[in-house]
């Protein structure tokens, strides 16, 4: 233990250019640890920002489809003539009807109710 004592106690100062450089060197340090510190907090504001004010699909769909609070949505879907329903399916803000047609062809209709028509008509082959 005694050894690093006198070691730290004879330690004989830098020469003058030698300490400037050393001066330099930990201004340096400094400087650039205090550049990433704040890169580091703009980044991670940003992505706070982005994760609190970005919307989910649910909330975007919601937002663009609203009932009123008194009645009821009133839709009217007009499949073709002879279309008979086998199954139906909701999501979100559309609905799948799925049965044949008059000759016999399966088939599929999705109708949106956010815009009040058929969106998709699809042909299942077998």
């Amino acid at each position: 233990m005694s050894n690093f004592d006198t070691d730290e106690q004879d330690e004989k100062p830098l020469d003058p250019v030698l300490e400037k450089v050393r001066r330099k060197m930990v201004r340096l340090q400094i400087v650039s640890a205090g550049v990433m510190f704040i890169s580091l907090m703009a980044v991670l504001t940003a992505v706070v920002y982005k994760v609190r004010h970005s919307p989910t699909p649910e909330k975007a769909q919601t937002e663009a489809f609203s009932i009123p609070s008194d009645q009821p949505r009133a839709a009217n879907v007009h499949l073709p003539a002879g279309f008979k329903v086998t199954s139906t399916a909701l999501s979100a803000t559309q609905i799948l009807f799925y049965g044949t047609t008059a000759e016999g062809q399966s088939k599929a209709y999705v109708f949106d109710l956010a815009i009040g028509r058929v969106v998709a008509e699809v042909t299942v082959a077998q």
